[in-house]
């Protein structure tokens, strides 16, 4: 007796409509943007170095695929997620890609890894790490990313202005700086920085959507 009845076909019919918005290394980078904060098409266009027809034409896939919505906002379109849950969604991909495809676990070692011996802090010893106030977390990406979503209690120092505000900084305590994801390159950069200039500093081991998607203390906008 099979198992397979024409309502599970239909079921995954529709489960295979989200996998095929999602296949695509454009849409991709579109929601790994998204998940910073919600934006006008042009700014997604730039983000993520396309043109603003190519990101119309992506948006309208992931749409139809039920991972983004839109609203008007004066004579722009506004884009956002559909769900917290789809940063953790490509997380998984993300962590499967690494495990099991060659190729990825090689451009992670030489180009990422390599950037920082050190391990990244992981999220649940961030919060132990502030809570005991051994540890001050600065977010590293442009004012705009940081003002529609932060981690509760980070300073925004956006990568340009960390030489000048380095004197806000604690000596006595770590400097942990965070970005966009694992591989935004913002806070590799601020590390580098900010050792070379004496102070104990170290990533997060990814990015606010990664956070914001497990519901840890976060400041949104309203």
């Amino acid at each position: 007796m099979t198992s397979s009845t024409p309502h599970k076909k239909r079921l995954f019919e529709h489960f295979s409509r989200v996998a095929k918005a999602m296949a695509s290394p454009s849409r991709l980078e579109i929601l790994e943007a998204l998940g910073q904060g919600e934006r006008g098409v042009e700014r997604l266009a730039q983000a993520c170095g396309l043109s603003v027809a190519n990101t119309s034409h992506h948006l309208q896939i992931l749409r139809d695929g039920g991972l983004v919505q839109s609203r008007k906002e004066g004579l722009q379109v506004i884009y956002r997620l559909t769900d917290d849950a789809i940063p953790a969604l490509l997380a998984g991909i993300r962590g499967i890609a690494e495990r099991h495809l060659a190729e990825v676990e090689r451009i992670v070692r030489t180009h990422f890894e390599s950037q920082d011996p050190l391990s990244p802090v992981g999220r649940k010893e961030l919060l132990q790490r502030v809570s005991a106030g051994e540890a001050m977390v600065i977010d590293v990406r442009p004012d705009t990313e940081f003002q529609a979503g932060h981690i509760q209690g980070a300073i925004n120092i956006p990568l340009d202005d960390l030489p000048k505000r380095l004197r806000e900084l604690p000596k006595n305590q770590d400097i942990v700086a965070y970005c966009r994801g694992p591989y935004c390159m913002l806070a590799f950069e601020a590390v580098a920085q900010l050792r070379k200039s004496g102070y104990r500093a170290r990533r997060l081991e990814d990015g606010f959507p990664e956070w914001k998607a497990e519901h840890l203390p976060a400041e949104l906008e309203k």
